[in-house]
């Protein structure tokens, strides 16, 4: 709780502004998910019985659309995304294959403003909701970890004639696991997992390619409160778009690699990072910076079985 970074959430054009001379919208460029978002210690869960609130706050801009080829697309491209999302994760306290079932639900609130040669346009909304039906976490000394599924569904509005729209128009599944390790209590080290699953937009008959992430952070612990690391992602298509049941183009496979610094304070136990993600190697997908600012705040202390 592809690119969400929410910047994905924009339907990019990247048909026919050379064939036909005009921008056609394809939905491959985005995704139902924001990569990068979590990297912070994500397999750790709230104890039984216990109930985490997580605020994400990104700031996104690009000024390059990166082609097949790794090679700017679209000469002018200038994509500016804000965003804020409220997370929501509680554990039931149920014993399930000797760990402890869990359940999440997150919702981003997108702002997009994107101005190219092929046009200029901005929204604001909800974007694509994403259910964790459930998940299995486990603690075993300084090692948490935890597996499960995830679904998204569509963005709560959409108008396929339109030059950005906020989130993606279609139903999405992702077998997901994460693990924390803390070994001494000073240093960190952590890793998400997914595999993102895309079905077709019923509204343009278009499907997005399934999706592999890898999200992670390395982190060390300079005082009592304050511990410095690095986070990022890395990010492959595994599968060609489709249009009408056809390829779409060369498939249209996006790929990417963020990585930045990051902060992280610790206030009893209230949490707050700050990251900065830069991109890297990118193909068929913008190449810009986001900043993240994020908190999580126990709402329902959980206890140990």
């Amino acid at each position: 709780m592809s690119k969400m970074n929410w910047k994905s959430s924009v339907i990019l054009v990247t048909l026919a502004l050379t064939t036909a001379g005009v921008a056609a919208a394809s939905d491959g460029g985005g995704s139902v998910y924001p990569a990068g978002v979590e990297t912070v210690m994500p397999g750790l869960m709230p104890g039984a019985g216990g109930t985490l609130l997580a605020e994400f706050t990104n700031f996104y801009q690009a000024n390059e659309l990166a082609g097949s080829d790794g090679k700017a697309l679209v000469p002018g491209f200038h994509l500016r995304v804000g965003a804020v999302a409220v997370k929501v994760v509680h554990n039931w306290g149920v014993r399930v294959l000797g760990g402890e079932l869990v359940s999440s639900a997150a919702l981003p609130y997108v702002y997009i403003h994107l101005n190219a040669p092929f046009g200029e346009g901005d929204k604001a909304g909800f974007s694509n909701p994403d259910l964790g039906v459930a998940a299995i976490a486990y603690t075993r000394g300084a090692l948490h970890w935890w597996y499960g599924m995830d679904a998204y569904t569509p963005g709560f509005s959409y108008d396929r004639n339109a030059l950005v729209n906020v989130g993606q128009h279609n139903y999405a599944v992702a077998p997901t696991g994460a693990f924390t390790y803390l070994p001494g209590g000073k240093t960190e080290l952590s890793s998400k997992f997914q595999y993102i699953v895309n079905y077709t937009n019923g509204a343009t008959n278009y499907r997005s390619g399934n999706e592999f992430l890898w999200e992670f952070d390395g982190m060390r612990n300079i005082s009592k409160v304050v511990a410095i690391g690095g986070n990022g992602y890395y990010y492959q298509q595994t599968t060609d778009d489709t249009m009408n049941g056809a390829r779409f183009l060369d498939g249209n496979r996006g790929r990417s690699v963020q990585f930045g610094p990051e902060i992280r304070c610790h206030f009893k136990h209230y949490v707050m990072a700050l990251k900065y993600e830069k991109d890297f190697l990118t193909e068929n997908r913008p190449v810009g910076n986001a900043f993240w600012i994020q908190f999580g705040i126990p709402i329902k202390a959980g206890h140990e079985n």
